[in-house]
C-alpha cells in the first residue's frame, strides 16, 4: 500500500483559530449512524481530531475520547472538554493500549494520513469488533430553492475550479471521490451518504474559504487575497451581507470492522 503522504503535511496549523471559528458543524444523524454500528463505546480514537467538533460531538455517546492531531497549534485551539483528552500524537503512532478501543473516527483527515501506519495502529488498538469510521465533506452549495442559488453556487464552483483549484494539495481528489479512491481494508457496511445543513451569512462563508488550504496557498505563492477575486460576484449574488442562507455539504462515510471480526 502506498502512503499518502511520507511526512505530516500541516496545511492548517497558521490558522488554527479561523480553521475552529469557520467550520461547518456535523448534525446528530451521522454520530447516531456512526454510533449505532458499535456494541460498547467505553473509548473512541478520534485521529485527526483538528479542533476536536467532532471529538466533542462524540462525548455525548462515549465514556471517554481520546483525540489525537499531529498539530500542537490545531490541539491548542480545541475545545475542551471534560470526557475529551487531546495529545499531540501523530496517526501513525498514538500512545493507546492493545485491544482498548470501540470505535475510532476519522474527521476529513484520512486523506493526510500515512494509511499503512495509521491502519496498522487501528487493528492493534479495537477491541474485538471494534468499528472505524471515516468521512468527509466535499464542496457545498447553497440549497435548491433560495433565491439566487444557482448564481452564487456558480460563484463558488468558479472559485474551487479557476481561482485555487491549481492550490490544491493532490489528496483532495481522495475527498471529490468521496474516499472511495482510498484503500479501506475493513469489514465495510453500506452506509448512505449524510449531509451537513447550516444557515450561514456571507461573512461566515468568505471567512471559511479563506480557511482552506487551497487559499492559503495561493495567499503565500501570490502574497494576495484569493477571495478578492471573487469578491464583487459573490456579493451581488448573496444579496444582504448579512442574510442567512441555507448550505448543504455531502458527507460521504465509510465505516467497518477488522477483517478477522464476524
Amino acid at each position: 500500500m502506498t502512503p499518502v503522504s511520507d511526512a505530516f503535511a500541516d496545511h492548517f496549523s497558521e490558522h488554527a483559530a479561523d480553521y475552529a471559528r469557520y467550520r461547518p458543524t456535523y448534525p446528530d444523524a451521522l454520530f447516531e449512524t456512526v454510533t449505532s454500528y458499535c456494541p460498547s463505546l467505553n473509548l473512541v480514537w478520534d485521529c485527526g481530531t483538528g479542533n476536536g467538533q467532532a471529538a466533542v460531538r462524540l462525548a455525548e455517546w462515549a465514556n471517554h475520547v481520546v483525540a489525537t492531531d499531529a498539530s500542537a497549534e490545531q490541539i491548542r485551539a480545541a475545545t475542551p472538554h471534560p470526557r475529551v483528552e487531546y495529545r499531540v500524537e501523530p496517526a501513525g503512532v498514538v500512545s493507546l493500549d492493545d485491544g482498548s478501543v470501540d470505535l475510532v473516527t476519522v474527521a476529513q483527515a484520512l486523506h493526510w494520513f500515512d494509511l499503512d501506519a495509521f491502519y496498522a495502529e487501528v487493528r492493534r488498538v479495537l477491541r474485538p469488533r471494534g468499528v472505524i469510521a471515516a468521512w468527509t465533506y466535499t464542496l457545498f452549495a447553497v440549497a435548491p430553492g433560495e433565491a439566487g442559488a444557482g448564481d452564487i453556487n456558480t460563484v463558488l464552483q468558479r472559485y474551487y475550479d479557476d481561482v485555487v483549484g491549481a492550490y490544491w494539495p493532490p489528496e483532495r481528489r481522495h475527498i471529490e471521490q468521496g474516499y472511495q479512491s482510498l484503500p479501506f481494508p475493513f469489514k465495510e457496511w453500506d452506509v448512505p451518504d449524510l449531509k451537513i445543513t447550516t444557515d450561514w451569512t456571507l461573512d461566515d462563508v468568505v471567512g471559511y474559504l479563506r480557511t482552506w488550504s487551497a487559499s492559503q496557498r495561493y495567499r503565500a505563492d501570490r502574497q494576495a487575497d484569493p477571495v478578492a477575486e471573487i469578491d464583487e460576484a459573490l456579493s451581488a449574488a448573496w444579496g444582504a451581507p448579512h442574510r442567512e442562507r441555507t448550505l448543504r455539504w455531502p458527507v460521504p462515510i465509510r465505516i467497518g470492522r477488522r477483517v478477522a471480526d464476524r
